[in-house]
């Protein structure tokens, strides 16, 4: 099988095979950028820091995972994505709910990541303060990115309709938020022990 080592690599060629399907003819090329760039960003800084600062194979995994949903998110766009419209169909939903997958990852995947950062480089390690840390920066994330929504609406008008998938909703952006803060909690609950094992294994 795999060595742990092996990993990182096979995620890197999962992930590069994933965008490059994700580039090929997407419902909106101006979309799609601004769909991946998180995702283009993220992984360059994994890679400049992986000599010096490795993560758990959890949180390169949980990366690869969020970037693949962002890929997805831009090929066909949130509000077009055709598992979720079959769902839309079938159980007769008023929308399409693939970017509340996406927001409930924007908490459940970094909440990991910030998890292991404040562990591994600050005093917070086994303080109570650390799990209200982490819901606290997952939050401050989110906001971040609906201002970031906000921003380019204001500077590009209707070209960024799809980049906000909104679809009607005046409470989108609230909504949003909320599934961020529910994954940042559940991967908290979910994956605690198991992340905490990968600690464990990377100081022995």
């Amino acid at each position: 099988m795999f060595k742990e080592h092996h990993y990182p690599i096979l995620f890197l060629l999962f992930f590069s095979l994933v965008l490059i399907w994700s580039a090929t003819n997407p419902y909106d090329r101006f979309t799609w950028w601004l769909e991946i760039i998180p995702a283009l960003i993220g992984v360059l800084i994994l890679l400049f820091t992986y000599r010096f600062f490795r993560f758990t194979i959890l949180v390169y995994f949980l990366v690869l995972i969020h970037s693949s949903l962002l890929f997805i998110g831009g090929h066909y766009t949130y509000a077009e994505m055709p598992l979720f419209n079959w769902f839309m169909d079938i159980w007769d939903l008023e929308r399409n709910y693939y970017d509340r997958l996406g927001h409930f990852a924007q908490g459940f995947i970094p909440a990991i990541i910030i998890r292991e950062l404040l562990i591994r480089t600050s005093p917070l390690k086994g303080s109570k303060w650390l799990v209200v840390s982490v819901i606290c920066m997952c939050m401050a994330i989110s906001a971040s990115y609906e201002l970031v929504e906000f921003l380019v609406a204001l500077l590009t008008g209707e070209a960024a309709e799809a980049f906000l998938g909104t679809q009607g909703d005046v409470w989108d952006t609230q909504w949003d938020m909320l599934f961020a803060l529910i994954g940042s909690i559940v991967a908290y609950i979910s994956l605690n022990k198991i992340h905490s094992k990968q600690l464990n294994s990377l100081r022995n």
